[in-house]
């Protein structure tokens, strides 16, 4: 029998969701209303003119060869650090979750991460693989690799994927350990019994049974890559070498506060919202068909 919240006051439930509505309202619904607004104005860098255009905006934005570009960019940077940063948060977990001994200092480590700014993480992945003075780049020298980052696009996009998945792998490490501990144990030893090998129970048993951790990181990861790494590009790259890592949130920052296109930039971000919106839509529509839910 489902069991059901009664109150005694007809407002208190109206009250308790209350708080939830009003900072959704001031900080979701409002913002949003005022981008689609000001993605119609033509307007100059500092307010005092402004002239209702309707969508020529979004026409200028199509007919921009680097905007388009920029599309690919943050399609093939956002599938990289969405398909790395899970594989690799599942493996540490799956390695995680088999510790014994001095598993509270492996699982500690693994989580510090996460605690880093976006913009500290940008800086230190930078250090690390500076043309002169990295590490990183020093060791990638012995092996015939000349990094650097600064002059070769390809390089560039290598670190701010790095940085973007080593910020996030902690947050997917969380939810996948809790994932794997929450499997009844009894089906991975009836399935042992069964003589199925650890490749075989981790595809046909544990996998499936992740689908749900999975589904869900996936939309966050996907969300993380087009919105939650500009900190991270611009205290590495600043979107160059040229344009090669300028991304579409990035692009926004640029065209919006450093160009002075207030209302390109409103078109950008609406544009982007869009984006995130039916990927989103698309994503519960049909990848979460292939979730098993237990």
């Amino acid at each position: 029998m489902e069991k059901r919240a009664r109150f005694k006051s007809a407002w208190l439930p109206y009250a308790l969701v209350a708080p939830q509505i009003i900072v959704t309202l001031l900080f979701f619904v409002w913002p949003a209303v005022q981008a689609m607004y000001q993605s119609m104005l033509l307007q100059d860098a500092f307010g005092g003119y402004s002239e209702f255009v309707w969508f020529d905006n979004f026409r200028a934005l199509f007919a921009d060869s680097n905007y388009l570009a920029s599309f690919k960019t943050t399609a093939i940077f956002s599938l990289l650090v969405a398909v790395l940063g899970l594989s690799l948060s599942l493996m540490l977990a799956a390695f995680a979750d088999r510790v014994i001994k001095g598993a509270s200092i492996y699982k500690t480590f693994l989580i510090w991460p996460y605690a880093v700014s976006p913009v500290v993480v940008g800086v230190l992945w930078t250090f690390m693989l500076s043309p002169t003075l990295g590490i990183v780049s020093n060791w990638l020298h012995h092996f015939g690799i000349e990094w650097n980052h600064v002059l070769n696009g390809r390089h560039a996009m290598i670190l701010i994927v790095i940085a973007a998945v080593w910020k996030q792998v902690s947050y997917n490490f969380l939810f996948f350990l809790a994932g794997l501990q929450a499997i009844p144990k009894s089906l991975i030893e009836a399935a042992a019994i069964d003589g199925a090998g650890p490749v075989k129970r981790f595809r046909t048993i544990v996998f499936p049974l992740l689908s749900p951790t999975t589904f869900f990181l996936l939309v966050v990861n996907i969300v993380y890559a087009f919105f939650d790494t500009f900190a991270i590009i611009e205290a590495t790259t600043q979107g160059g070498p040229g344009k090669d890592t300028e991304i579409l949130v990035y692009k926004v920052f640029l065209d919006g506060f450093k160009g002075g296109d207030l209302g390109g930039a409103a078109a950008q971000s609406v544009v982007l919202m869009t984006i995130v919106i039916v990927l989103t839509v698309v994503q519960f529509k049909y990848v979460e068909k292939k979730v098993q839910y237990a």
